[in-house]
């Protein structure tokens, strides 16, 4: 005889950064969640691990992202509130790039358009304010005041306690085995069968093996990213008290790269190209990626001449990226308790706090908060699901 109580509301699968606040988000509203995840927890084998993440409302052309940031910030304080920690550092957010970048002017009229406060300025003002940085005289700086860092471990716990403190189930070192959809979806782990009314599919990089199982071709593509930390030669010039967070356009090789003020380990600036090797997530370390490392130390050569020539320390973080860089929130074109978040693309963790506020409402039958359209499975593919 089966009993009411062994059927969740929700199961959410993947405890990375939207997962957690998924289930956050659920468990808050009074559903009764299970968080299962594969690794035990913490772990570093995904996308949300790390100390340090870059957070800015300026969103170039795509203003659905900035409106959504709005409330992100201010889910974000709610959770540094109900956690008592400071999980956001307002150092702002530099944006860097040849006066003629496409990125740099949408930017600027983005920010223009929504009434962040940022200042502009060319290189001879970014000479007097961030002396030790180097870039032609054609470059030209947009600092969005609204940005800064956000302490992402800290984040990822605080959703993860928050949720278990709101009555959620949390399970972590359970991978998934399969899913068998209907009206009521059952998980099966490595250590049971769960039940629920819906799911929510956070795989992560794992998303381009598992969908493919439910009938979605999704384009995902992991990539393995290299982050770098580079050592001051004389230090003081890029503490978090004087130096924001920062991306740039047209660095170097033409590359996008990003950086953090020093703040995970002292003295240590933590710069990375935006970009690396295709992998297989479960042989993230079986691909050469030297170019990637080649690239960074002309970048810093070039740019960031007080750091030293080679870096200090060398992590791994992984993309998964869709052809566009839009995520997919999206429900299963056949079974609507079915619901899928993935391909976050290297700039998810800002938007998390929203993410996980609509994933919920997906799968609990509500009207999302915003317009999907940007962001549903069928742009993929000419013959719509």
């Amino acid at each position: 005889m089966e009993h009411a109580d062994e059927v969740y509301d929700v199961i959410v699968v993947g405890a990375g950064i939207e997962g957690s606040s998924t289930a956050y988000n659920l468990a808050k509203f009074g559903k009764r969640t299970l968080l299962l995840e594969q690794f035990p927890l913490p772990h570093s084998r995904g996308s949300s691990h790390g100390q340090s993440r870059i957070t800015r409302k300026a969103y170039g052309s795509r203003d659905f992202y900035t409106q959504m940031m709005a409330e992100a910030f201010a889910m974000t304080d709610e959770l540094q509130k109900e956690c008592g920690e400071q999980l956001f550092i307002n150092c702002g957010c530099l944006v860097i790039g040849p006066r003629t970048a496409d990125f740099l002017s949408k930017t600027k009229s983005c920010l223009k358009r929504y009434g962040i406060p940022h200042d502009q300025f060319d290189i001879y003002e970014q000479r007097k304010r961030f002396p030790a940085l180097s870039f032609r005289d054609d470059f030209e700086f947009v600092l969005d005041k609204s940005g800064g860092l956000l302490r992402s471990d800290k984040i990822l716990q605080a959703f993860q306690r928050q949720f278990v403190r709101y009555g959620g189930v949390l399970c972590d070192g359970e991978p998934m085995i399969d899913l068998y959809p209907g009206t009521i979806v059952s998980v099966k782990t490595t250590k049971g069968l769960h039940r629920a009314r819906s799911v929510v599919l956070t795989l992560g990089p794992w998303a381009a093996k598992f969908l493919p199982r439910l009938g979605l071709n999704v384009p995902l593509q992991p990539l393995k990213i290299t982050v770098c930390y580079w050592k001051e030669k004389h230090g003081g010039n890029f503490n978090i008290e004087n130096f924001p967070t920062f991306t740039m356009n047209g660095a170097a090789g033409k590359h996008h790269i990003y950086g953090l003020p020093a703040c995970e380990y002292p003295g240590l600036v933590k710069i990375c190209l935006h970009h690396g090797p295709n992998i297989d997530p479960d042989n993230r370390d079986g691909v050469e990626n030297d170019w990637v490392l080649d690239a960074m130390k002309l970048i810093i050569a070039t740019h960031f001449p007080s750091l030293e020539k080679e870096p200090s320390i060398v992590e791994t973080c992984i993309y998964t990226n869709t052809p566009d860089e839009d995520f997919v929130l999206d429900v299963h074109p056949t079974w609507k308790n079915i619901v899928i978040g993935a391909g976050f693309s290297g700039h998810g963790f800002k938007l998390a706090p929203v993410v996980g506020k609509v994933l919920g409402e997906l799968a609990t039958g509500q009207k999302p908060s915003y317009d999907l359209s940007h962001f549903k499975i069928n742009r993929f593919f000419k013959t719509k699901l």
